[in-house]
């Protein structure tokens, strides 16, 4: 059966753990099941990134608490853990990454207050590692919009994983 179909027609309390596996926001949620049924999977990405740019600051930061830290391994059998580990799988075993990226965490951490987000499929710990060196050069403003994208990032392609593997909804 064709994964948006399934999508559309499942229980909505089905449906609520895995998408909040890829936004922990109860508003994205219910925006993306708001809209169903879904003619496509263009139309379901559509509605869930328009959802995804609506989120506030406090939705976000919500959002943030469901992300581990960058080169920690994500605990846990349930999708978003597993997504996080295959998002992560770039990062590495190199030790020198590893210290720079415990560090930078650290100090990202206290210059913003919040969890370095960043979408990290594709990256090698190498580039998550500049790309956070060079987010620390940003006000807090600018690093809230970065977050927000980068969060968005990631809600779309955990959704579009949710329903091309064939998850059974």
């Amino acid at each position: 059966m064709n994964g948006v179909r399934r999508f559309n027609e499942a229980e909505a309390g089905r449906l609520r753990p895995e998408l909040s596996a890829c936004c922990d926001v109860p508003a994205w949620v219910e925006a993306v099941l708001a809209d169903r049924p879904y003619a496509s999977l263009d139309d379901l990405m559509a509605a869930a990134d328009s959802a995804a740019r609506r989120l506030t600051h406090e939705e976000v930061d919500r959002a943030l608490a469901a992300h581990p830290r960058i080169g920690d391994r994500a605990e846990g059998s349930g999708a978003g853990a597993g997504w996080s580990r295959q998002e992560q799988a770039g990062v590495g075993p190199d030790e020198q990454t590893q210290r720079d990226l415990v560090a930078g965490n650290r100090e990202y951490e206290q210059r913003f207050g919040r969890v370095f987000l960043i979408s990290a499929t594709g990256l090698a710990g190498e580039q998550i590692l500049a790309s956070l060196r060079e987010r620390l050069r940003n006000d807090q403003a600018a690093e809230a919009a970065v977050v927000a994208e980068e969060l968005r990032k990631i809600a779309l392609l955990r959704l579009r994983k949710l329903i091309e593997d064939g998850v059974q909804l």
